[in-house]
């Protein structure tokens, strides 16, 4: 779209300079030299041209380095960078403006008003792409660089905890825990979708418009994250008997995509840092310090969910139940694996056990709960990887602190 919108002004400029001459005094143009702008488009078109193809490859190759390097997880933010988009789109209309513009000199099109209309517009041309070029050399010395990447994903996973923190049940209101599938199923009609992969968006919106038609209500059982398929239900209608052109109206209202997404889904941001960890502590790598950083970071995510409840918003619809998004779930996704992948490295081992110490000072007790938990299984872990006693002491007495702590006021 930047792209496009781009491209389409840089060519109305360049088409209807003449159209615009009407404004320039009949003295200027002998004054600025206008007849200069066919040399000068003829520089910027070839130029263009070899900056564009540079870009490109700069942003494929940041691709390919970030999916090799860190995780194809994370390729997507990567692909969704609006300064590289605005980068391209600049070079690219550039490009076209400048290609457009010779086209309609050779073709004599232009007159005198119209000539200095076009180089005024090619002044201002140079002027961005001397302020994009500077921009994008700046933005190339990070852009998929596994700081970088890493940042991305934990504002992506930060993002959507805190809109799941103001939005706790993404606009319904919350499905009673002993609620099981089994027993609603049972109770009205299951909603099933017709393929198999991951939900990525629940229309909260769509579910309430069609709960107002046939009066009944909806309780979902998969939230986006889930893995689904035409086997599964994904929902229940508490009213029997719907005709099943309206409960495939119900199944629009779940998106299903091959990959998960990170805006519904704020498991998804902890699991790509997580294989980040997986990825630098596996022995062809060998970067603990990477792992580390990402515990840091999973701390500071997890911290946000314990913050003051905001005041949520107002529901979308009071129709529409939905489950709640359980702490152990968020441990399991955060510190399971590295605590696997980093068993027999002290330093791992320590870094997390503080974490958790962390995590457990925070004044919850589902959080001490699963601190304590969490710091147990790496002790496990970690002595049957035969690490030496000294090592192995080291992390127990951290562990220690993980069982004695309590909240700080």
């Amino acid at each position: 779209m930047r792209a496009s919108i781009f491209c389409f002004a840089a060519v109305f400029v360049a088409v209807f300079a003449n159209h615009l001459g009407f404004f320039v005094p009949d003295w200027l143009p002998s004054k600025i030299g206008a007849d200069s702008v066919q040399s000068i488009l003829a520089i910027i078109a070839s130029s263009m041209l070899a900056v564009t193809t540079f870009s490109l490859t700069a942003m494929v190759g940041a691709l390919v380095a970030a999916t090799q390097n860190v995780t194809p997880r994370a390729g997507r933010l990567l692909m969704a960078d609006k300064t590289t988009h605005n980068v391209l789109s600049t070079f690219l209309g550039a490009f076209l403006f400048s290609l457009v513009g010779l086209i309609a000199l050779g073709a004599g099109a232009y007159n005198q008003q119209g000539r200095t209309v076009l180089f005024a517009a090619t002044i201002i041309m140079i002027t961005i792409i001397v302020g994009t070029l500077l921009r994008w050399i700046e933005h190339l010395s990070t852009f998929g660089r596994i700081t970088d990447t890493t940042d991305r994903v934990e504002d992506a996973a930060t993002k959507a905890i805190r809109q799941r923190r103001q939005i706790p049940y993404l606009g319904g209101v919350m499905r009673q825990r002993d609620l099981d599938l089994a027993t609603a199923a049972m109770l009205g009609t299951p909603v099933n979708v017709t393929q198999y992969g991951y939900v990525q968006h629940v229309d909260v919106g769509l579910l309430d418009r069609l709960c107002k038609q046939t009066r009944a209500e909806v309780d979902i059982f998969c939230l986006p994250g889930s893995y689904v398929g035409p086997n599964q239900p994904v929902a229940v209608v508490t009213t029997a008997g719907i005709s099943s052109d309206m409960q495939a109206e119900f199944a629009r209202a779940f998106e299903i995509d091959d990959v998960r997404a990170f805006d519904q889904d704020p498991r998804f941001g902890l699991c790509v840092l997580t294989e980040i960890a997986s990825r630098a502590l596996s022995p062809a790598v060998n970067d603990p310090g990477t792992a580390i950083d990402v515990i840091g970071r999973h701390l500071r995510i997890l911290a946000i969910w314990a913050e003051p409840q905001p005041t949520p918003d107002e529901p979308l619809s009071h129709r529409v139940r939905v489950p709640d998004l359980e702490i152990n779930d968020l441990f399991d996704d955060a510190f399971r694996p590295i605590a696997r992948d980093g068993a027999a490295l002290v330093e791992i081992q320590l870094r997390l056990q503080k974490a958790l110490v962390a995590l457990a000072r925070i004044g919850e007790e589902r959080y001490r709960a699963n601190a304590i938990r969490h710091s147990r299984e790496a002790i496990v872990r970690a002595s049957k990887t035969g690490m030496i006693e000294s090592d192995l002491a080291l992390i127990e007495a951290a562990a220690k602190a993980v069982d004695r702590a309590q909240a700080l006021t």
